[in-house]
């Protein structure tokens, strides 16, 4: 790019990047509305987005064919079709075809209108947000119109407090220099402020609606991408060039803070936009359990159709024999033969066999899904009283998902934290104060023009007594200068506004401070571009500033080169503390005793800062300051030269003490953590902010500890450069720990804690483009063309892979300055490589990808809006409660689907494998043994209920044990109560059961009969079926583990319907009405008041119950495998003694964190220096009235600049 002037932005030359093709006209609607692009084949269309989003899946016409599609990616929804079908041919049906409809639309009107209320709420929220009003320049004046109005090109003026509609240029503002404050919290998760600042030339030239009207800028720049924090392009206009940046933009849901007016140029609109380019799709989400049973549903229909196969081909034989024995009967057969009759007894039993996977079965899914989800939301424990906000399961499919998740991706600001700093602790000259919360607790986050108490009165937020006191006494010199920086040192902006004081700070930790000091006598009044006045203790005085030494992440400290009313000249300085420490002039027993202070704050894992003073004569500063105006004009090495005058000013300090502030944490979240930890989840840190910010919480969280090493990007690349060229490819997570890293430190080895911090960049060069494996060692690459894996998408899937066994292996990750995008791809590469069950939590619109795409999400109602909750699948008001939705709900959630699933399963085939054993003994007929009533209300009121009861109540252990003892949760992660091999042995337990139900009635029905004659089909019908039910019912009565009201009258239910409707269906007047339907008259009451049936089927349940009660007590003996053994276990271990684990970096380095050191970025002092965010006599000189429509203060506020 040609050379340009820093100040304006200005190219001296024309040269355009070759790569840019989006080009935006202002003004110029017809231009953008024209613009066709290709995108099949030879199909067109428009290049510009509009700005209406639409991110519902249904409209009017594609809602019943699309839901259907969904709906029938099911296995048993098309399996049941195919039964259907059958069932129209008369020759080959059992029931009409509409019998069995019936359910199967009931089944997928319920799915349907799940999804159809879904999707409402999603149009609901697009047609809010689509008929925001927002002002565009039509003609030559701005009209009200929706947000969906708005077309690339069109130059929108907004207000203070709204929201932005696109992605615009910023072309001026009504605050100083066209600076113009946004708060990002739905990008990037952080609410301090930052600022965007328009080119210089758009700031003088575009003075009114007139000149709106007629600039026809023209934009050339990148195509729209999901880059969050990038953007390159150019402005051409009256034939010179102006390079754009991403300082320059403001982008779609950012809002607008302390700028009364701004106008934009948008660029990218509707569904080009960055923020919406990192929204994901919508994906129907399929629970664990789901794609097991749609497996599940394939291998029994295969199994059903080689089992009809083989009885088909048995009857075709079985009836050629017949009739060459018995050829009197050749009548009878003279219309068909064997093969005939094999083809038609083939599609009779797989009719008479569809019935192992009932409807009934699903139908009651949905129904104990919907009653689980119930239980989410009346949960009084996870109900938020404070704001009302109750728990609530949005979605009524995954609830047995919650109790098998692996990995926990977690928002920062907003879900762990509050987003609230605490002024707790301080020391001074060797004695330690404890304050209680001074910060601007239980109110707005930093950055929302925070009003304070008028100076005249002052207000106390609980400080130490005791700091108060000696404050107001003022005999100790050292408190006084501690006091005086605090109100000094910092980039606070203060509006005076009558009787009150509006404090802006950079961030919410330098407000907290400067608070601290406004609450101890000491406040800031106000600020001009070289002075700065505040009050001590009732008494007003104003010091010039000779000059503000900024941060950056390098210095990790602020200087303010004050003089006092006196005269005399000091250097305030704040920092991190090792910073600060090595510039002492000394290091006495005060040093000393600080250094140990700051160690026990870095324990409570607070947020520390040191506090340094000296005085500097007149020669030195005179010396100084000319060196330092010298360095401020330079053209190259500025910021070196700079940081070396700074460097040397900052030596020889005296130090005052230190401060710990709080960055407080929501309710229980370290206690959270811990609980997750226990029960082998795994929770991972993705955030927007910074990595010392990231760091610090995950301290105060306890998700990373003390004896962790903590690998940072440099030894993750030596990892994973090992990982490619020592082990060709075929490394494991042994490699990854053992492997380079162990050679450079042979102290690590694989059983040590580790965590990983990496940033979005570098993620990025990992997952994109390998880069980071060659950034300082060329040859590496050399040595990677020779090895096995040559294809760059194979390549591109080992660096995935090795980097997911890398960060598995590890205790802790955390993931800071990552954009919504990435934070999808992190979730995507875990279930992609792991194939682990995964939950995302968060609480803002940047959330939203990573909920999506994972596969439970829960939002959390917070400060960041409900765009996430919108998303989501559960929503907590606390990230507290996730402890309880997972370990109590998700367990037992996860307990009742899997025994529902087990024991329908069992009762199907127990009570229904008997029409397979009988067709040996019927000639291979198909004839159904059972009555059709029987076959028809087993699955329905005979077995159903206490199955139901089962799927709704069960629990192993209380709640509140479940807490206790989180290490039952493994169960869920190992599928352990449902998979392959479960179902092998329940089918093979209900294959049993029908075995011994069946041929222990034919044994006793073979040679003799009853004292009543009972002796016939229908009887025997009537006893293998009693037998079987009865069997059933007692396996499910010993498996139930928490007996209630409900599951005894369930028990009690089927009986006494199984007996009803045996009487209702057996009758001798209803066999009178319809012989051809009720065609069993009186067979139970025959066959059940006979004393030999009855003990018949007295000993098939005792031969059915006999071995799962030896199962059940063998376990018990022997201690195998039960909750409650694991439990008993787990109260007798003693707690383990603690390891000494060396530290990867020495002690203290990361122990103690200031609370400075990432709350700023580069570039505070420049803008109160120069006066660019200072408004003097309430006009600019320069400003158009349009762009002042109200008459503004004499000081401004000063936010946070771009992270």
């Amino acid at each position: 790019m040609a050379a340009q002037d820093p100040a304006s932005g200005c190219q001296h030359g024309k040269k355009k990047l070759p790569a840019f093709t989006w080009e935006v006209r202002a003004n110029d609607r017809n231009y953008h509305m024209q613009s066709k692009k290709k995108f099949a084949f030879c199909l067109t269309k428009k290049k510009y987005a509009g700005n209406a989003i639409k991110t519902a899946k249904y409209n009017v016409f594609t809602f019943l064919p699309l839901n259907l599609y969904e709906q029938f990616h099911r296995m048993a929804n098309i399996y049941f079709v195919f039964v259907i079908l059958l069932q129209t041919f008369p020759e080959i049906s059992t029931l009409p075809w509409y019998t069995l409809l019936f359910p199967l639309s009931c089944l997928l009107t319920i799915r349907g209108l799940r999804d159809l209320i879904d999707d409402i709420g999603r149009h609901q929220s697009d047609r809010k947000i689509n008929s925001r009003p927002c002002e565009i320049l039509s003609g030559k004046s701005f009209r009200w119109q929706k947000w969906r109005d708005i077309c690339v090109g069109d130059i929108v003026r907004l207000r203070k407090e709204s929201f932005v509609p696109a992605d615009m240029l910023l072309l001026c503002s009504s605050e100083p220099s066209s600076l113009c404050y946004v708060e990002t919290a739905d990008i990037d998760g952080e609410t301090n402020l930052k600022f965007r600042q328009a080119l210089l030339v758009t700031h003088q030239e575009l003075v009114s609606e007139e000149s709106m009207a007629t600039f026809d800028g023209r934009v050339t720049c990148e195509e729209p991408n999901s880059r969050m924090h990038s953007f390159t392009g150019t402005l051409e206009w009256r034939g010179e060039t102006y390079s754009l940046d991403s300082e320059r933009i403001l982008l779609r849901g950012c809002k607008l803070r302390n700028t009364d007016v701004c106008y934009g140029l948008v660029i990218y609109a509707g569904f080009d936009s960055k923020i919406m380019r990192n929204c994901g799709k919508i994906k129907r989400k399929k629970t664990k359990l789901d794609r097991l049973m749609d497996r599940l549903v394939l291998i029994i229909f295969l199994v059903l159709l080689v089992t009809s196969l083989c009885l088909a081909v048995a009857s075709g034989f079985w009836a050629r024999m017949f009739q060459e024995k018995h050829s009197y009967l050749s009548a009878f057969y003279k219309h068909t033969t064997p093969a005939q009759q094999a083809f038609f007894n083939f599609w009779g039993f797989m009719i008479l066999l569809s019935i192992i996977i009932p409807m009934s079965m699903y139908i009651m899914f949905e129904f104990i899904y919907l009653v689980n989800s119930c239980f989410i939301n009346w949960d009084l424990e996870m109900y938020y009283a404070v704001k009302d906000i109750p728990a609530k399961a949005r979605s009524t499919s995954l609830n047995d998902q919650l109790g098998q998740i692996e990995y926990i991706f977690s928002d920062k600001t907003g879900t762990l934290t509050q987003n609230i700093m605490s002024f707790k602790k301080c020391c001074i000259n060797g004695t330690i104060y404890a304050g209680t919360g001074t910060g601007h607790e239980n109110k707005q986050p930093s950055g929302l023009g925070l009003t304070r108490s008028h100076h005249g009165k002052k207000k106390l937020d609980c400080c130490d007594v005791t700091l108060l006191e000696a404050a107001r006494r003022d005999s100790d010199p050292v408190l006084r200068e501690f006091l005086r920086l605090l109100a000094l040192c910092h980039t606070v902006m203060v509006e005076d506004k009558g009787d009150q004081l509006v404090y802006q700070a950079a961030s919410p930790d330098e407000e907290a401070l400067v608070l601290a000091a406004r609450n101890l006598g000491y406040i800031f009044l106000a600020r001009t571009q070289d002075t700065i006045t505040i009050s001590e203790l009732g008494k007003r005085r104003t010091y010039k500033v000779l000059a503000m030494l900024d941060f950056n992440s390098d210095r990790k400290r602020m200087s303010v080169l004050v003089r006092d009313p006196q005269g005399t000249i000091r250097l305030y300085t704040k920092g991190a503390d090792m910073v600060i420490l090595e510039r002492l002039q000394r290091r006495g027993p005060n040093e000393t005793f600080t250094e140990m202070v700051l160690d026990r704050f870095a324990e409570e894992t607070l947020r520390t800062l040191c506090l340094a003073s000296k005085e500097v004569s007149e020669v030195e500063y005179h010396e100084w300051s000319r060196r330092h105006h010298e360095a401020s004009v330079l053209l190259q090495d500025r910021a070196q030269e700079l940081d070396k005058l700074y460097e040397e000013m900052e030596q020889n300090l005296q130090l005052l003490g230190a401060t710990a502030i709080e960055d407080k944490l929501q309710d229980g979240v370290p206690e959270t953590i811990q609980l997750l930890k226990l029960g082998n989840i795994k929770v991972w840190v993705l955030t927007g902010d910074k990595q010392e910010t990231a760091m610090n919480i995950g301290y105060a969280c306890k998700l990373l500890t003390d004896d962790m090493e903590i690998l940072e990007e440099k030894e993750i690349s030596e990892i994973l450069e090992a990982y490619w060229v020592e082990n060709n490819f075929s490394g494991s997570r042994e490699t990854l720990c053992s492997g380079r890293l162990s050679q450079q430190r042979p102290e690590a080895s694989c059983h040590k804690k580790r965590a990983i911090v990496i940033s979005g960049d570098f993620l990025d060069k990992i997952l994109h483009t390998g880069e980071v494996l060659k950034e300082k060692k060329r040859r590496l690459w050399q040595r990677l063309a020779c090895c096995r894996a040559t294809d760059s998408q194979e390549q591109g899937s080992l660096v995935e892979k090795a980097f997911v066994d890398l960060a598995t292996s590890c205790q802790a990750v955390i993931c800071c300055r990552v954009t919504p995008k990435q934070k999808a791809l992190i979730v995507q590469l875990v279930k992609k490589h792991k194939e682990a069950i995964t939950l995302a939590i968060g609480d803002g619109a940047n959330d939203v990808n990573m909920i999506k795409t994972a596969d439970i999400g829960v939002g959390i109602s917070g400060l960041e809006g409900m765009q996430a909750v919108q998303c989501s699948d559960y929503a907590l008001a606390q990230f507290s409660y996730l402890q309880r939705l997972l370990l109590v709900h998700g367990r037992w959630a996860y307990l009742r689907i899997c025994k529902f699933l087990r024991y329908f399963f069992y009762k199907t085939f127990a009570g229904l494998m008997a029409q397979v054993w009988f067709a040996f003994h019927s000639g291979f007929t198909a004839q159904p043994l059972y009555e059709g009533w029987f076959l028809a209300l087993y699955n329905i009121f005979y077995t159903t209920y206490p199955v139901l009861s089962m799927g709704l109540l069960e629990q192993d252990v209380s709640a509140k044990k479940s807490l206790e003892f989180p290490e039952l949760y493994v169960i869920g992660q190992q599928d352990e109560l449902f998979n392959y091999r479960v179902f092998g042995v329940t089918l093979l337990h209900g294959v049993s059961t029908s075995l011994a139900s069946f041929y222990i009635a034919l044994w006793a029905f073979e040679d003799r009969v009853g004292s009543k004659a009972v002796g016939d089909y229908e009887s025997f019908a009537v006893t293998v079926a009693t037998s079987a039910l009865l069997s059933v019912l007692a396996e499910i009565i010993l498996d139930i583990k928490f007996w209630t009201v409900l599951s005894f009258l369930m028990v009690i239910a089927s009986l006494l319907l199984f007996c009803l409707f045996s009487f209702l269906t057996q009758s001798i007047n209803a066999f009178s009405i319809a012989p051809a339907v009720f065609c069993f008259p009186d067979a139970s009451r025959n066959a059940l008041t006979d004393p030999y049936v009855l003990l018949v089927v007295l000993l098939s349940l005792v031969v059915n119950t006999i071995p799962s009660l030896a199962v059940r007590s063998y376990r018990t003996i022997t201690g195998k495998n039960t909750v409650q053994q694991k439990i008993r276990l787990k109260a007798r271990q003693e707690p383990e003694p603690s390891v000494e684990l060396r530290a990867h970096v020495p002690r203290g380095s990361f122990h103690r964190r200031s609370s400075y050191a990432f709350s700023h970025q580069e570039g505070y002092a420049g803008l109160i220096t120069r006066g660019d965010s200072l408004r003097a006599g309430g006009t600019r000189s320069a400003a158009p009235r349009l762009l002042c429509p109200e008459t503004t203060p004499a000081l401004s506020s000063l936010p946070s600049p771009s992270a």
